[in-house]
């Protein structure tokens, strides 16, 4: 049988330890280099990762052989920037860094409203580093995710970190705390994020179209949305050359009512419509390491 993601990351003590000091020491130019030679581990040491992202070059985005190459290394490189930015960036060095933003106004606009927000966002880029730099919104940020990363790497991560303004609900299988924390917060006109593409084992699911290709998706975003009657943004954020992040929103005025098609289904479907043009600017990009649309 294939594995399944199981809610877990990726990476040991030693790795996040090595790359804090690395950061630390030498800066993050010097960390951006040595990545290089991670890298090339990676690729033959990480097998089924490899795997699925060699699948999705060649079979997804229809590359061939020179240009799926280029794409395996671009996207473990890629994915290893911005781990190093999320440490550099919780260390204090958002001074390093640019951001550009899309469609801005509109989402404050959806923020300022009285009411709460659900942002659905994927594992495309990293939508994680926008939250700190929301200003006042981000302390009503609420961050939906699987709570099984080691707890001595979140300790690390803590200790040579700056205080993060949003909150984590996390998610347990064996209980239902996380559905009571997130109507509580939509219902005090916070903004509960979560990401629309990964689920895990036993999850109620839909499925919808994504790069020309049907896949599977976790119904629960979609469900609560469309229930909740709150507005919905689709949040991405990419990383582009020389240090700059660009946040792109798509704001939702409402959704196409189809004959015989539910919210949810509507809602997800205006999902992968965006989903599908951010993966098309940034095919790199995608960090979802397992066979996504078998």
């Amino acid at each position: 049988m294939k594995k399944k993601w199981e809610g877990q990351t990726r990476g040991g003590l030693f790795g996040y330890l090595f790359f804090v000091y690395l950061i630390r020491i030498f800066g993050v130019r010097f960390a951006y280099l040595f990545l290089g030679l991670v890298v090339i581990y990676f690729i033959p040491f990480a097998p089924e990762a490899t795997r699925s992202i060699w699948k999705y070059a060649r079979e997804i985005c229809k590359y061939n052989i020179p240009k799926s190459v280029r794409l395996l290394f671009s996207n473990y490189y890629r994915l290893g920037q911005i781990l190093i930015d999320k440490v550099a960036l919780g260390m204090g060095k958002s001074n390093e860094y640019h951001f550009e933003f899309e469609n801005y106004d509109e989402f404050l606009s959806v923020l300022n409203q009285d009411t709460g927000v659900v942002m659905i966002g994927a594992h495309v880029g990293y939508w994680e580093i926008g939250a700190p730099f929301f200003d006042k919104y981000g302390k009503k940020i609420n961050i939906v995710m699987f709570d099984n990363e080691h707890q001595r790497i979140k300790r690390v991560l803590e200790r040579h970190s700056q205080a993060q303004d949003f909150k984590i609900i996390p998610v347990n299988k064996d209980s239902l705390a996380h559905v009571f924390a997130i109507t509580k917060a939509l219902s005090e006109h916070e903004y509960v994020c979560f990401q629309g593409d990964r689920f895990v084992r036993d999850e109620k699911l839909l499925e919808s179209s994504l790069l020309g290709k049907n896949a599977k998706f976790p119904l629960g975003p979609f469900l609560l949305a469309s229930k909740m009657k709150t507005p919905v943004v689709f949040y991405f954020a990419m990383r582009e050359p020389k240090r700059t992040y660009r946040f792109k929103f798509f704001v939702l005025d409402g959704l196409e009512s189809v004959k015989g098609v539910r919210p949810e289904q509507s809602l997800l479907n205006a999902y992968t419509k965006a989903l599908d043009e951010v993966l098309k600017t940034y095919p790199e990009q995608w960090f979802n390491y397992y066979d996504f649309w078998k």
